[in-house]
């Protein structure tokens, strides 16, 4: 079988590295997944999205003229887009697959406009500026020889 740039294909995990994941694609043909294609989000640790024996649907994105091929999940998952990723501890944001482990995923917001944007930014400069005068040395100078203490 003849594979192609573009196919989606049905691959097993053979192998997992620091960069990436390798799978065997049919007919005794394996690829690699980058660790950037593993998921729509950040991906620190490829053992925490896929495993070696997960079966998984990858898309072909390139194949070289040395036979490699370069594969990609992330390009077979839905087309609603991400947004931003959760900076939440991790405990909050794991989710149950069908087999019992827990993957990490990165919450989806609805676009803010354009004045609820600058509404949250000034709110946090403000806030981040009293936080830095009240922690400046000046501020607990004037504190400790004001008059009357």
């Amino acid at each position: 079988m003849q594979f192609k740039e573009g196919d989606i294909v049905e691959g097993k995990i053979t192998g997992i590295t620091k960069f990436g994941a390798f799978a065997d694609i049919g007919n005794g043909v394996s690829g690699m997944v980058h660790i950037s294609e593993i998921s729509r989000t950040y991906v620190n640790n490829i053992s925490d999205y896929v495993k070696v024996g997960d079966s998984a649907k990858m898309k072909i994105i390139s194949v070289g003229d040395d036979g490699r091929i370069a594969l990609s999940m992330s390009k077979v998952l839905s087309d609603k887009p991400v947004q931003r990723v959760d900076r939440r501890p991790r405990e909050h944001r794991k989710s149950a697959k069908p087999d019992g482990s827990f993957v990490w995923e990165a919450e989806v917001e609805s676009p803010a406009t354009f004045e609820e944007m600058m509404s949250k930014f000034k709110k946090r400069s403000d806030e981040k500026i009293s936080d830095l005068k009240r922690k400046s040395p000046e501020a607990r100078r004037t504190k400790r020889t004001a008059p009357g203490r």
